[in-house]
């Protein structure tokens, strides 16, 4: 009976700690591109603002994936010949759009909406990480139900100004004003934790 006893209990924590790992979260994980597009040297080295490839992050549901033309902007005349370029021109020269796979996302049952999350300055740091740093893009958080309600419970540490959303690196304050800011714009803004973590919020 307690050999029994023993392996369920071995039985719950091996599941509970599988449905955590990083082999189902897929934390760490680069998903293979078109191109293997680089964000440390777009955006930590050029310092190219994400706004201008995910051009609805500030209007829609959706961030949005860079059209072909976005690309073209600077590829019309920088390494227009690179082989790793190539799948690039192919799409311009035909207007079939590059497929980009998505790294980043939640499953089909939960809504979520980057320009309000944006418009109350949630810095994309908070969710894609160290974005800057990351010569293939991978996923830096779990994305399960926990991560959104560590934040939705206790959003004001959370919060930075909107014109700083797409700053990666940390801001210079101190933990307490950070939260003091961000209660000052949960008051100003009417939110309210148990609204936020209310089932309805996500799943709609």
């Amino acid at each position: 009976m307690i050999l029994l006893a023993l392996a369920a209990a071995m039985l719950g924590i091996g599941g509970w700690a599988l449905v955590r790992s990083p082999w189902e979260t897929q934390e760490g994980l680069a998903e293979h591109q078109p191109v293997p597009f680089s964000h440390k040297h777009h955006v930590g080295d050029s310092g190219i603002d994400c706004r201008y490839c995910h051009t609805s992050v500030e209007t829609s549901a959706r961030a949005g994936l860079p059209a072909t033309h976005i690309c073209m902007t600077c590829h019309s005349q920088l390494w227009t010949g690179a082989e790793v370029l190539a799948p690039v021109r192919q799409s311009m020269a035909t207007g079939r759009p590059l497929v980009w796979h998505r790294v980043a996302q939640v499953p089909d049952y939960v809504y979520f909406n980057h320009s309000i999350h944006v418009a109350r300055g949630v810095g994309c740091v908070e969710c894609h990480g160290r974005i800057d740093k990351m010569p293939l893009t991978w996923r830096a958080k779990p994305f399960q139900m926990q991560f959104c309600l560590d934040c939705h419970l206790d959003p004001a540490p959370h919060l930075r100004p909107p014109q700083l959303v797409t700053q990666m690196e940390p801001l210079r304050w101190s933990e307490a004003e950070k939260r003091s800011y961000g209660e000052r714009v949960m008051a100003a803004h009417r939110i309210d934790p148990k609204t936020l973590t209310n089932c309805e919020m996500c799943h709609r």
